[in-house]
């Protein structure tokens, strides 16, 4: 079992954002981006370069294509965010309250999801290598299609996951707080869970290896 290598993100000396919201292709690079609300903002393709993002409400906001690099988010919330397709690389994500965030076909590497809860977590055939959930709420998380390569689950809450034809390995779920799979057990070859995980998923493993239970 190889373990997840983490983001070691380094910001430099950053300069407030001045405002104007986002653009489509827009480049922000070296930004302290405080408080902004970019509710239903049109950033398609837009790059993000060693910026903080701290507290920005992101409500339907159109993201796809985007690239998030060297970069840290603080508490960022927001339902319907739309990041499809995007990159993310070498990030902190903090404390986040987001709902129905839609990551399908993204790639990300070397990012750190901490605290908060994400529910509704639309990672379908996505890209995920050295990426760690960490303290954090994890409700309905969508992974059908995706392929997860040393990713690590600690001290999550994993709610309802779906890995319907996703592709795992590497990926440790010994230390989630607690696992529940709603759909694609099959999938769990190249994963490493816990004898008490075991346990727990015993009736949806005989389920869908068709055993039937009897006393």
């Amino acid at each position: 079992m190889k373990a997840a290598r983490r983001p070691e993100v380094r910001l430099p000396a950053l300069e407030a954002y001045g405002g104007g919201g986002l653009e489509p292709d827009g480049d922000y690079d070296g930004l302290d981006i405080r408080d902004e609300d970019f509710t239903g903002a049109d950033g398609a393709g837009a790059r993000f370069m060693d910026c903080a993002l701290t507290g920005c409400a992101l409500d339907e906001a159109d993201l796809p294509h985007a690239r998030i690099l060297d970069s840290v988010l603080t508490a960022p919330r927001g339902v319907g965010t739309n990041l499809a397709e995007s990159t993310l690389r070498d990030v902190e994500v903090r404390d986040a309250r987001l709902g129905g965030t839609q990551l399908h076909g993204a790639v990300l590497e070397r990012v750190v999801f901490r605290g908060g809860k994400i529910d509704y977590l639309n990672l379908r055939k996505a890209k995920l290598r050295d990426v760690v959930f960490e303290g954090c709420v994890l409700a309905e998380p969508d992974f059908g299609g995706a392929l997860l390569e040393r990713v690590e689950f600690v001290d999550c809450t994993l709610k309802a996951v779906d890995l319907t034809a996703a592709v795992l390995k590497d990926v440790d779920l010994r230390g989630a707080a607690s696992l529940e799979i709603a759909r694609g057990v099959d999938r769990l070859s190249g994963a490493v869970i816990s004898t008490a995980q075991l346990l727990d998923l015993a009736p949806v493993l005989a389920g869908e290896l068709g055993i039937r239970v009897e006393d």
